[in-house]
Formats: C-alpha cells, sequence, structure tokens
C-alpha cells in the first residue's frame, strides 16, 4: 500500500463529512423500523448500532449469534484485516468522542433533531434529514453501508440501550478486558470463540 493511499484513508477517517453520512443512513434505516418514523434513543445506543456498522466483522458476530444468515454481509476480504475507523473501549462499550460534535452539526444543518423525553435523549431525522440519506442510500458508492444499516437496525436496532450494550460485550468479550480509552481493534479472522471464520 502506498503513503499516499494511507495518508488519504488517514485524512478521510479524520473528516466530519464521511461519518455524517454514515450517520445519516443508520438513523435514516432506524426511522425505517416502523409505520410512523422512529428515532434512536440514546447517544450510547447510536455509539453501539454504529459500532457494528463500523466494524462489520463484529456485525458478522452478531448475526452468527443470533442465528442469522450473514450471506446479506458481503464482508470483502480487506475488511477482515484492516480497521478503517477508530473507536475506544469506553464504560459503556465503544465510543468515539466525536458523536456529539457530529450530532452538533447535523442539528445545526437542520437534519437531525435531538430532543429530551422524560430522561431519554431521542435522536431523529428531519424531512430534509430523510431525504438527503435516501439521496446518499440510492447512490452506488453507498448501496454497501445502507444495506449493511438495514442489516443492523433489523438484527439489534428494536434492543434497549442496555441490552444492546450488554450483548456488544457478549459479541465481543475482548472489550472487557481492555482499559477505558483504548482502541478497539478488528479482531481479525477469528471468531467469538477464537476459530478461524
Amino acid at each position: 500500500m502506498s503513503l499516499g493511499l494511507l495518508k488519504a484513508a488517514a485524512r478521510a477517517e479524520n473528516t466530519d463529512g464521511l461519518h455524517l453520512m454514515r450517520l445519516l443512513i443508520l438513523l435514516r434505516c432506524a426511522d425505517k423500523r416502523g409505520r410512523t418514523p422512529k428515532p434512536v434513543e440514546g447517544i450510547t445506543k447510536l455509539a453501539k448500532l454504529d459500532f457494528l456498522l463500523r466494524y462489520p466483522v463484529y456485525l458478522e458476530r452478531a448475526l452468527l449469534r443470533l442465528g442469522k444468515s450473514t450471506s446479506g454481509l458481503d464482508l470483502l476480504p480487506r475488511e477482515r484485516t484492516t480497521v478503517e475507523t477508530k473507536m475506544i473501549r469506553f464504560r459503556y462499550g465503544p465510543w468515539d468522542s466525536r458523536y456529539r460534535r457530529w450530532l452538533s452539526l447535523l442539528t445545526s444543518r437542520g437534519l437531525l433533531t435531538v430532543s429530551l423525553q422524560g430522561r431519554k435523549i431521542e435522536i431523529g431525522l428531519t424531512e430534509e434529514g430523510r431525504t438527503l440519506a435516501d439521496n446518499l442510500s440510492a447512490q452506488a458508492i453507498f448501496a454497501d453501508l445502507a444495506d449493511r444499516a438495514t442489516i443492523v437496525m433489523k438484527t439489534v436496532g428494536d434492543m434497549s440501550g442496555t441490552r444492546l450494550k450488554d450483548f456488544v460485550y457478549e459479541i465481543v468479550p475482548e472489550i472487557t478486558g481492555m482499559k477505558w480509552g483504548q482502541e478497539i481493534a478488528a479482531d481479525v479472522g477469528t471468531g467469538m470463540d477464537g476459530d478461524l471464520l
């Protein structure tokens, strides 16, 4: 791999746009779960859903743990051996310190609403956000991401935030041995029991 390609990948990871588009697509898939638009309850739950989208190797583990088919996941060989985005181990599992920034950027652009319902934060899309997310999902470059976001929501989208946190610890038990703030790397090539996939 060339140094130029590595630098380009690093720039993409540090650019908000890629993450904003991914969150829009994920939130749109959450939105479609019922007859009426359905927000995601809590930033922590959003982070866990996004973790499975960002790390498809762990999404594959989730599907296997729940006895669901992995045929629609279509992992590429490179996705088993590289980690393109960084998340860290935090008190409630995988976390990225930029979530609040990303949600603020999406809200300021009129694409997202963040509201407090009782003691829960609800994160939902505006009509403009839905339209943009639909347009992004229709583009070939985002087709895999949109398909995977749909799989994430169908697989674990209806779990409560607490249940989802516990489930992530079940499928990625190595996280529990990590220190807070330690970077999470994909467990390349092995399953939950250490067997080669």
